[in-house]
């Protein structure tokens, strides 16, 4: 069991502390905005990301005009998705032209749409017609953006992790895509992306498929049980980088490890049926990928930097399933916050965000909290001391 000294658990905690205080220490990050539930328009959405915080770019499910209409002007960029029903049409390249002159014309270039995603998650559906027409699809839609005169729109496609084939907790070196899916799928969909150089978008959500004894692996926290990839000899401290260097050792292995690679979903709930859901743990995990969208890296790929889009922007109160479904959300619908990550500007939105709960010790270990009266400066002394 890997565990940080009481010292160094002290100045992590004083770190984020300070790190909730300061919204200018994080770089601009993506948010995927649901509709489901009794949400704001998308005009006042739009408005309050460009004004309150520094979000700059929003991933949709769909191509409802009224969000892509708000965010006209705004200069945050939007991801598009086409609708997992309307992949086989669209591999045919005139009803492809006919999709991009009513859903992107209209709004391009006052809306930055930066890219298409095809689809979202399409092998997890085992539909094998749509399997089979997701490349073509993806080919067609890119020929009618060429052939509209725009360039600045990349096509692509999400997928679920459950296109790696082995238990992701083992050797991340060793991670491969699924037999039958590698070279006849994803091969040719990597192809297309080094020509076309769109990006490779996956879903990586150590929520779904970790350890319960095991849990502060999966949220970044200590202290954790480690994982040693045998042949690499490289210490995993956390299941994110696991699934991120399982994914690049599968492009790897076909050939592939130079295409980029954009994260379309992953986050944390911050409430569900189980010990794990908290507010503090979900604020967490999302801080530990925020640092990897700013170049952190993983252990084989150090100096990388993942656009990512954090699932999600609201807790959508609309959502069927269990009550995870409906709290991925880093807002409520009124605009304040369910926990703070550093992305509001100056503290903004319509009520201050609720102090973090202390942090769970549900695998052991002690945490130091700061006095509630402590300023900035006290704490600051405490992190350089």
């Amino acid at each position: 069991m890997a565990k940080a000294p009481p010292s160094i658990s002290l100045l992590l905690l004083l770190s984020t502390a300070v790190f909730l205080t300061i919204p200018a220490a994080i770089s601009a990050i993506g948010v995927n905005y649901g509709t489901l539930g009794n949400l704001p328009p998308p005009t006042q959405v739009a408005n309050f990301l460009k004004t309150q915080t520094s979000i700059d770019s929003v991933k949709i499910f769909n191509v409802d005009p009224n969000i892509l209409r708000a965010f006209a002007g705004t200069g945050i960029s939007v991801v598009v998705t086409v609708p997992n029903g309307d992949i086989p049409a669209l591999a045919n390249g005139m009803e492809a032209r006919r999709w991009v002159s009513a859903n992107i014309l209209p709004f391009h270039p006052q809306t930055k749409i930066k890219y298409i995603s095809v689809g979202n998650e399409i092998l997890l559906t085992g539909d094998s017609n749509m399997i089979s027409k997701l490349l073509p699809a993806m080919r067609s839609l890119n020929s009618a953006l060429f052939r509209a005169g725009i360039r600045d729109i990349k096509v692509t496609t999400a997928h679920s992790l459950n296109i790696i084939a082995y238990d992701l907790h083992g050797a991340p070196s060793r991670g491969r895509f699924r037999p039958g899916w590698d070279k006849g799928i994803l091969a040719p969909i990597l192809a297309y992306h080094r020509q076309t150089k769109s990006p490779f978008m996956v879903n990586p959500y150590p929520y779904f498929g970790f350890d319960p004894k095991n849990v502060n692996f999966a949220i970044f926290r200590s202290p954790y049980k480690a994982v040693r990839d045998p042949f690499t000899r490289k210490i995993y401290t956390n299941m994110y980088d696991a699934l991120m260097d399982s994914t690049y050792s599968a492009m790897k292995a076909l050939g592939y490890g130079d295409v980029n690679i954009v994260i379309g979903e992953t986050g944390w709930p911050s409430a569900c049926d189980a010990p794990w859901c908290s507010p503090a743990n979900a604020a967490w995990f999302n801080l530990n990928v925020i640092k990897r969208a700013q170049g952190q890296g993983t252990p084989l790929m150090p100096k990388r930097r993942f656009e990512t889009y954090i699932f999600g922007l609201f807790n959508e109160e609309g959502k069927p399933g269990p009550t995870a479904e409906r709290n991925w959300g880093l807002f409520r619908a009124d605009f304040s916050p369910v926990y703070d990550v550093g992305l509001l500007r100056n503290g903004g939105g319509k009520r201050p965000a609720p102090a973090l709960p202390a942090p769970s010790t549900a695998a052991g270990g002690k945490w130091c909290v700061a006095k509630s009266g402590a300023t900035n400066a006290q704490l600051q002394g405490n992190i350089d001391w």
